[in-house]
């Protein structure tokens, strides 16, 4: 394998014994799209680090919706809070979304290893409050956030991470919806605005961003203010209260 597991956060304080330590117990595993790494409620002995691909979290409503709780990049590790519990349960389904290369850990070697260093108590403890406030930030965005608000927010951050102004949305549109809490059609409707406000063309999942700034300025708004499919106004509005 040539992917150095040190290119990820939680093993990035790791020297070069610890690493051998951790692969020991270590699986590589390829999963094709749709397959199912855990289910929710299935013991939790692993934790996991996203190599190639993209691996879907997500909850199944009583009347059988999904509500997609994160999707892992490549370099992202997931689960590994969990080894810290009594009794460990995947409080979540886990996914591939489209061919997906993993590699998962033994919960409990970890555990030695961590008790041998206090660097990497210091690493699992920050990586886990990076995740806190993301929990946090996303219940805000939720409750406080338009539904257009939410999208711009979300394509900006794929274009800063990409660092152009054209890129390819990071999952399908359906998967997107449901991570951003709303209908597929609102979803669509959303991207049509932008598109017609002359903030950016769509083709297909490709995105091309015309306006950076107003795209930034709506990403950065708490309010509806022009874009929402259901409200007619129009974005001098916007403009002017975010120059205010």
């Amino acid at each position: 394998m040539n992917f150095d597991i040190r290119m990820a956060h939680l093993f990035s304080s790791l020297d070069d014994n610890q690493v051998r330590q951790v692969m020991e117990s270590s699986h590589i595993s390829t999963f094709q799209d749709g397959e199912s790494l855990f289910e929710t409620g299935d013991e939790a002995n692993r934790f996991f680090l996203v190599i190639g691909g993209q691996v879907k979290l997500f909850r199944v409503s009583s009347n059988g919706d999904q509500k997609i709780i994160d999707i892992i990049q490549p370099g992202n590790t997931f689960a590994e809070a969990l080894m810290f519990m009594e009794h460990p349960i995947y409080p979540v389904c886990a996914e591939a979304l489209g061919p997906a290369k993993i590699i998962s850990f033994d919960s409990k070697r970890f555990l030695q290893i961590l008790s041998q260093s206090f660097s990497v108590c210091f690493r699992i403890m920050g990586t886990m409050s990076q995740r806190l406030r993301g929990l946090i930030k996303e219940i805000d965005d939720l409750t406080l956030q338009s539904a257009t608000t939410r999208m711009c927010a979300m394509l900006l951050r794929r274009m800063e991470e990409i660092g152009k102004s054209h890129f390819t949305l990071p999952a399908a549109k359906g998967v997107l919806a449901a991570r951003l809490s709303m209908k597929p059609e609102t979803f669509s409707r959303i991207l049509q605005n932008l598109s017609s406000k002359n903030i950016l063309n769509t083709k297909g999942n490709e995105i091309q961003v015309i306006d950076a700034e107003l795209l930034r300025s709506l990403a950065h708004l708490e309010s509806v203010l022009g874009l929402e499919p259901e409200i007619h106004c129009t974005l001098s509005g916007a403009k002017s209260l975010h120059s205010n």
